[in-house]
């Protein structure tokens, strides 16, 4: 079984990211900037924001940390995205999901400018990736692209099944593979016989959003298998929508939980934040 280590892509990635950064500076480019807003207390949240902001720093990119009480309302939240909208040193804004229960989320990330939306997810971002003239894709599914490629796996005429059909992962996880020429099944809570789709797959990406949901008698033999789920279990411990140990034993290749999918995420979340600099400035050649 061979391990999709998205830890080490991640690493490689932003090494690569901070030289591209260092040259377009130094070609007149401004240092790209990501503003992350955060709302409310939430643990889970705080502990990925601060990754971001982590990463943005090694990657020689500018990060602004705006915080906001979980008691915001809606049009304090617009109003700060509008804010981060307008202001020319900003390239990049993610407003960290979830958001607290009274706010809409739908109309404040469509509220983010599309040039500057790091996270992939308005509307009209997601309506050219549909289109297949993509800006930015969301961050997740994008970086389950290029851990693929990154271990050599064929995309173009394998059987794909997605399980999850979230605007975040499942939806434009179907779109890039099928970008990648991969015939595309997206199975969800209302699929019957969830076996027979799986029994036929070459790859899966697994976003179910439930713990340890599957596990070796799930997948053929010889699958490759991306856990897209993370989850804290009782005990303390990570794990994602795959029972890893089960699968490792007949999979040809699977991601772990933790460091599969997680770091590449945030590797994507500065690639777009790169991509987004380029796109504000087309005067500075790269």
């Amino acid at each position: 079984m061979e391990k999709l280590d998205g830890k080490a892509l991640s690493q490689e990635w932003r090494g690569g990211l901070k030289t591209r950064v260092e040259q377009w500076v130094a070609k007149g480019g401004p240092v790209p900037c990501l503003a992350v807003v955060l709302v409310g207390d939430d643990p889970a949240s705080q502990v990925y924001v601060s990754h971001k902001i982590k990463a943005c720093a090694q990657a020689g990119i500018r990060s602004i940390e705006e915080r906001l009480p979980g008691s915001v309302t809606q049009d304090e939240l617009l109003a700060k995205v509008n804010n981060l909208n307008r202001d020319p040193e900003v390239n990049g804004i993610l407003v960290q999901l979830p958001l607290p229960s009274h706010i809409d989320e739908a109309a404040v990330v469509d509220q983010i400018d599309p040039l500057k939306d790091a996270d992939g997810l308005c509307t009209e971002n997601l309506g050219l990736l549909a289109a297949g003239r993509m800006r930015v894709a969301p961050c997740t599914p994008h970086g389950v692209i290029h851990l693929l490629k990154k271990h050599q796996i064929e995309m173009a005429g394998a059987n794909a099944v997605v399980v999850g059909r979230s605007q975040i992962v499942g939806k434009p996880m179907a779109l890039l593979l099928l970008q990648e020429n991969a015939t595309v099944t997206i199975c969800h809570s209302k699929t019957k016989n969830l076996g027979q789709h799986l029994a036929q797959a070459d790859i899966v990406v697994v976003a179910a959003g439930r713990p340890e949901f599957l596990g070796a008698g799930d997948f053929p033999k010889n699958c490759v298998i991306v856990d897209v789920g993370i989850h804290r279990k009782d005990n303390g411990k990570l794990c994602g929508d795959v029972r890893f140990a089960e699968v490792a034993e007949t999979a040809r290749a699977v991601s772990p939980v933790p460091g599969g999918v997680g770091p590449m995420t945030i590797a994507m979340l500065l690639e777009n934040t790169m991509q987004l600099t380029m796109l504000q400035n087309p005067g500075v050649t790269p």
